[in-house]
């Protein structure tokens, strides 16, 4: 299909198979913030998204790559490390030799291998995040800082690595905010309308960067942040890229009027995918999304971040399985060090995901949400269901302490063969008036979450 720059036509652009099978990518925030490694910990987005508390939140944001931001709030407890660590007269550019300086000893294989290893299908790397500076030595400079660039191809050299490993590479790009055009300092939900950069040149220039994404670089998808100003001609982009890549995505935060609702940004342009944060749904969602997550509370490596603020390997675990099952995708955010180290406890829990994705894998990936995505046992265990062909997966998300398992209003056709993922034997099962009855050839060992993989052409 060619697509016309017009919504009607844009708007028919399916959304990938590549995208509905793949459930698994990872987010990479890695920039200047990186450098200093620091936001207070505050706790996360969706506490907020509850409470509404939106000055607080800014003045002690957990985001670190929100640290240019952050540290020109007078009071908050970054002004007041920045201050402490580096001077008052240091300012944000100054970071610039540092980082150049670190990420010499970067190694993009190695971080390839290990998405590879986690079972990741996909890759989205920032580009340029809010603070403008720019992960590759672009064909169009920032006009207003010379030399404001990483001095090695970061975007280039990842994508070779991880295309290389057999993934996708997708980048995201802040289109929205760019305080080297704008420095509006963000305080309140409200001034982020104010901060976007509405300048024609401003518009060239972030179009001129998604072009470069797109024509040097392949991107997958179109990761946009924040918003998008006024006066660009999103159809126009849209359809550019949809025909240079037919299998190529457009998230929704493109948007050109600015608001938000009780999950996120609300976008009044096209998009093939909703991207909240640190969110899951209660129900089966039409629209695909993928909910993007750090391990901890913020994206950016935060060097105080310790065990309190990560999430579990359970817990992770537990989070994609539930967003699977409700038509999502889990973008799950690493934040490295400057030099490129991933931190140890972040690497801890991707290997461990990886692990039982290793044996549980076939339920996640290429499936489809079933009927419902909710279900319980007889012992109360919450139950996600998801469905691949004529084969049902029933996902525990605890372990049952007995060796008998209700599958509660679930009927199976006579034949149906019931599995426990992991274990070469096919169980016992009989259909009884609760549900599905499974038998255990003995107790569970205790894991984050257990798939039993049902295969009949019926399942009710």
């Amino acid at each position: 299909m060619i697509y016309q720059p017009t919504y009607e036509s844009v708007s028919r652009h399916p959304v990938p198979d590549w995208f509905h099978d793949a459930k698994l990518g990872i987010f990479i925030h890695w920039g200047l913030y990186s450098v200093p490694a620091y936001a207070p910990n505050s706790g996360e987005l969706s506490e907020i998204l509850a409470s509404g508390e939106w000055a607080k939140w800014f003045a002690n944001n957990p985001y670190a790559e929100w640290y240019m931001n952050s540290y020109r709030i007078d009071g908050s407890p970054t002004q007041q490390y920045h201050r402490e660590s580096y001077g008052a007269d240091f300012v944000y550019k100054d970071f610039v030799p540092h980082f150049n300086a670190a990420i010499q000893a970067w190694q993009p294989d190695e971080w390839a291998a290990l998405f590879q290893q986690v079972n990741a299908r996909y890759v989205v790397l920032t580009t340029k995040h809010h603070d403008g500076f720019l992960m590759w030595p672009s064909e169009t400079p920032n006009p207003h800082l010379p030399g404001y660039h990483a001095s090695r191809d970061l975007v280039g050299e990842l994508g070779d690595a991880v295309r290389a490993a057999g993934l996708r590479m997708a980048y995201y790009y802040s289109g929205g905010i760019d305080w080297t055009f704008n420095p509006q300092v963000v305080q309140h939900i409200t001034d982020l309308q104010k901060a976007v950069p509405q300048m024609q040149t401003y518009v060239d220039y972030a179009n001129a960067h998604w072009r470069e994404l797109t024509d040097r670089y392949g991107t997958n998808t179109l990761w946009n942040d924040i918003a998008y100003p006024k006066g660009a001609d999103l159809n126009a982009l849209f359809a550019e890229y949809y025909n240079k890549m037919p299998d190529g995505l457009v998230n929704n935060r493109f948007t050109q009027e600015f608001r938000m609702d009780e999950v996120g940004i609300v976008s009044d342009a096209h998009f093939d995918f909703e991207t909240p944060e640190y969110t899951s749904f209660r129900e089966i969602r039409e629209k695909k999304w993928e909910s993007c997550r750090g391990i901890g509370a913020s994206f950016g490596y935060n060097q105080i971040e310790g065990p309190e603020q990560y999430q579990s390997v359970e817990s992770l675990v537990r989070s994609l399985v539930d967003i699977v099952s409700k038509n999502g995708n889990l973008l799950l955010n690493i934040g490295p060090m400057a030099d490129g180290t991933i931190p140890e406890m972040q690497r801890e829990r991707l290997l461990g995901l990886g692990a039982w994705l290793d044996v549980n894998g076939e339920a996640i990936f290429d499936t489809r949400p079933w009927q419902v995505a909710e279900g319980k046992t007889g012992g109360d265990i919450d139950v996600r269901f998801t469905q691949k062909g004529d084969t049902l997966y029933a996902i525990l998300l605890d372990t049952p302490t007995e060796t008998t398992v209700l599958l509660r209003g679930l009927r199976a056709g006579e034949g149906a063969d019931a599995h426990l993922l992991g274990h070469p034997h096919p169980l016992t099962w009989r259909q009884g008036d609760d549900g599905i009855v499974i038998e255990l050839h003995r107790p569970l060992t205790a894991n984050a979450a257990h798939v039993f993989r049902i295969d009949t052409g019926q399942v009710l």
